[in-house]
């Protein structure tokens, strides 16, 4: 089982910057893929970044590329995302999620933090 926690959320006015923290607890050895998502209300859930945590390449939302940016700390088994340049769009529920790869299936999500609420202001 794997934990996750995240924090760092909260509101900020057009072109302000977040740093949202994960930390992730339990057996975090046995997840090669990890991302953050966002839902905002009716609208479907979305990928913002992800990454492997076996290697550094990183993929970003069309949304999101130039002012996100995903990084993990090893040490501290806690992975990031940078916002920069914030809009009123990226208002939302984020998470992250962390889980396993399989040659068929890619990434799937096995476990998820309870979300942190990033609300941006025009």
């Amino acid at each position: 089982q794997v934990q996750l926690v995240e924090s760092g959320g909260g509101s900020v006015q057009a072109g302000g910057s977040l740093r949202l923290s994960c930390v992730a607890s339990g057996d975090t050895n046995s997840n090669v893929c990890v991302a953050w998502f966002r839902q905002a209300p009716g609208v479907e859930r979305e990928a913002v970044a992800s990454m492997y945590t076996t290697g550094f390449i990183a993929h970003y939302a069309d949304s999101v590329k130039g002012r996100f940016t995903i990084s993990r700390d090893k040490a501290k088994d806690t992975l990031y995302l940078q916002m920069n340049s914030l809009k009123p769009e990226d208002t939302a529920m984020y998470y992250c999620a962390a889980g396993s790869y399989g040659l068929r299936t890619g990434c799937r999500y096995d476990y998820w933090g309870q979300g942190t609420q990033v609300t941006v202001s025009s």
